[in-house]
């Protein structure tokens, strides 16, 4: 405004002065125009500068709200593919099309039936084919249930998304979508974001000094003798020393199968190792799961599981640690947050049956929408390990003998094994489990549940030294287990090997005592023994002859021929049997079993495995193959399927 009032002062004045001399008129015209062009230049320049920082100062940007933005979630867009063979054509237009012709019917419906199509979706902008997701995401968090499972249902047959609409539902879906999108058969992994980054471990400090610290920080109440024992051992002992004492030893693993190990082949001999089997026991009390939660113990294990993804045994006791812990619905949260659910996804859809065993029981006890049991340590569904639209009528239990194992014990027949022989460690071998892959496909409406629980020959090769537990008391263990699982709601057969048999004979008894239980007994619909020793066996009457059997353990006490507990059992059960009226199906091997390298025994012989009732089929099998037939139409998993059939014919017809 001056800039332009000074021009016009300029030019009124040279318009009214009086005409001067020329000489002078010339410069004195110089010297305005001068001055004109000077302050128009000094202006204008003022001007621009003022505007420049103006603008500069408008298009500033908060970093720190940028950065804070950036850590909220990932932003996906739709990119253009540059594979020419992608380029959107006539089916593309065809189906956009077609996406627009479905929304304005849905909108159209809605509005016939007065319910709104979805506030987000009237003011959303994103392309018609693309409400799909959101539509599932929002459904998927209805009120109602039955609405939230066909929405999960729909996400995972859902196979032609692009990356990022998967991704949407990885970020937007709620713990219960994504646990239930981790138990269905035909989810894509892309629905799992990536683990969050794990902490950093502190400065001179290992896994090894990780773990032993998040022990320490645990309780040391509610502990029974071994618990103690696996937290001493494992707080107290070096790695070297363990390796040493351990060396040359055989042992007995976690799943019941013998080992051998030497000072050479670790890792099962570390203090890690140590630290897990007592995290095991203490995963089972739920205050210290809440400590370990609270001590960052789930990221430490993540990070352990990560480490040893070629040593299964470590696996598979952390899964063990997360499954009990998903015992505890208040801990459902952090298990999913610290990114669990996506390595559980990924482990269901694993080859080897144990693997995926444990992932599907750590799933189950997290899916409170669709499973309303509770699966303890010890306690696997083989089948239906994923969410599943067929009706469970019935279920049919086994439960593994001396020595055994919730999987392998039910492999398919291999090569005679030497009963201390090493053929536990190799996961690309022995992984056929035919209750779950045989009997599974021919009674697709059964649950079936495998049982592990630990037992050794022997007190000086027992994993835990202070754990002498009797037939008697294991039964009220497994008997507590299985009833929170859920047995006794539905029909059931028992499958036994061995002394699991013995274990179902005091199970029975017991629940037959407790009104609580007596759902178990009215449900029984019959019973497998393969080589029960009802009457005793010959392997406890060895023990001072052999090596391997050195003070044999209490179970192989109890299993003595004069051994008073199994007599009274055989009398109690035998009439309770009676009474009832199961149906019984027994099996007995007619060829020994070698147990070292020198001695051959037959462990149950035909008198012993007569329980009285029902009938009894010798078999041309030693004792540990009297349960593994050799192919799917062999005469023992034929005759076996054949009294599964039979004992529930009714309840499967229903």
């Amino acid at each position: 405004m001056s800039l332009a009032a000074y021009c016009v002062i300029c030019c009124r004045r040279m318009g009214t002065s009086t005409s001067p001399p020329k000489s002078n008129t010339y410069w004195r015209d110089i010297r305005n125009i001068i001055k004109f062009t000077g302050s128009l230049i000094l202006g204008g320049s003022l001007f621009i500068t003022y505007e420049v920082l103006a603008l500069k100062k408008s298009l500033t940007l908060d970093t720190q709200v940028v950065e804070r933005e950036k850590m909220k979630s990932y932003i996906y867009v739709h990119t253009v593919s540059l594979d020419k063979r992608e380029n959107p054509g006539i089916t593309y237009q065809a189906r956009k099309e077609l996406h627009k012709a479905v929304r304005k019917v849905l909108a159209t419906s809605a509005r016939m039936l007065r319910g709104p199509f979805a506030d987000t979706f009237s003011t959303v902008d994103v392309e018609d084919h693309e409400c799909a997701v959101w539509l599932l995401l929002k459904k998927s968090r209805s009120e109602d249930r039955a609405a939230r499972l066909q929405a999960v249902q729909e996400m995972s047959e859902t196979h032609h998304w692009q990356d990022y609409q998967y991704r949407i539902i990885a970020q937007a879906c709620d713990l219960r979508t994504l646990t239930g999108l981790a138990r269905s058969k035909e989810s894509d992994l892309r629905f799992f974001l990536r683990p969050p980054p794990l902490p950093s471990l502190k400065e001179d400090s290992s896994i090894e000094e990780e773990l032993r610290q998040l022990l320490a920080s645990l309780p040391q109440t509610e502990l029974d003798e071994c618990i103690r024992y696996f937290t001493s051992l494992a707080l107290s002992e070096s790695s070297q020393s363990l390796a040493a004492q351990k060396g040359g030893l055989w042992c007995f693993g976690g799943n019941g199968l013998p080992y051998a190990e030497s000072f050479g082949e670790v890792p099962s001999a570390t203090v890690e190792m140590f630290c897990l089997e007592a995290l095991v026991k203490h995963s089972e009390i739920p205050t210290h799961c809440d400590k370990i939660e609270a001590n960052g113990g789930l990221q430490l294990l993540q990070r352990l599981y990560q480490l040893h993804k070629d040593y299964p045994k470590v696996q598979r006791n952390i899964m063990r640690i997360l499954g009990n812990m998903a015992l505890n619905e208040h801990l459902h949260s952090a298990i999913v947050h610290s990114g669990w659910v996506s390595i559980l996804a990924e482990a269901m859809k694993s080859q080897h049956i144990m693997e995926a065993s444990h992932a599907a029981r750590t799933l189950a006890n997290l899916d409170r929408e669709t499973v309303r049991d509770k699966y303890q340590d010890g306690v696997y569904v083989l089948h239906p390990q994923h969410r599943t639209s067929q009706p469970i009528k019935a279920d049919v239990l086994f439960i593994h003998g001396l020595m055994g194992a919730a999987f392998k014990t039910w492999r398919q027949q291999d090569n005679d094994q030497d009963l201390t022989e090493n053929i536990s460690e190799d996961e690309t071998k022995y992984t056929t489990c035919w209750p779950k892959s045989w009997l599974a496909s021919d009674c697709p409406a059964l649950r079936i549940i495998s049982v592990e629980y630990d037992t050794s020959l022997s007190d000086w090769r027992a994993r835990c030294p202070m754990e002498r537990k009797s037939i008697a008391f294991r039964s009220n263990e497994l008997l507590r287990k299985l009833r929170a699982a859920g047995v006794g709601d539905r029909p059931v057969v028992w499958v036994s090997h061995s002394m699991g048999g013995l274990l179902v004979k005091k199970m029975l008894l017991e629940a037959s005592k407790k009104p609580e239980m007596n759902t178990i007994i009215n449900n029984t619909r019959g019973i497998i023994f393969y080589s029960v020793p009802h009457h005793g066996s010959h392997l406890a009457e060895y023990s001072v002859n052999i090596r391997y059997l050195l003070f044999p353990s209490l179970e192989v006490k109890e299993l003595s021929k004069d051994s008073p507990a199994l007599k009274t059992l055989q009398d109690d059960f035998l009439e309770f049997a009676k009474d009832k009226n199961f149906q019984v199906l027994s099996f007995v091997e007619t060829l020994p079993t070698y147990i070292g390298s020198m001695i051959k025994l037959h462990v149950v012989p035909l008198e012993s495995a007569d329980l009285g009732i029902g009938d009894l089929i010798p078999v041309d099998v030693n004792h540990l193959n009297i349960c593994k037939p050799k192919k799917k139409d062999a005469f023992l998993y034929q005759r076996t399927l054949q009294f599964i059939r039979d004992a529930l014919a009714k309840d499967l017809e229903n």
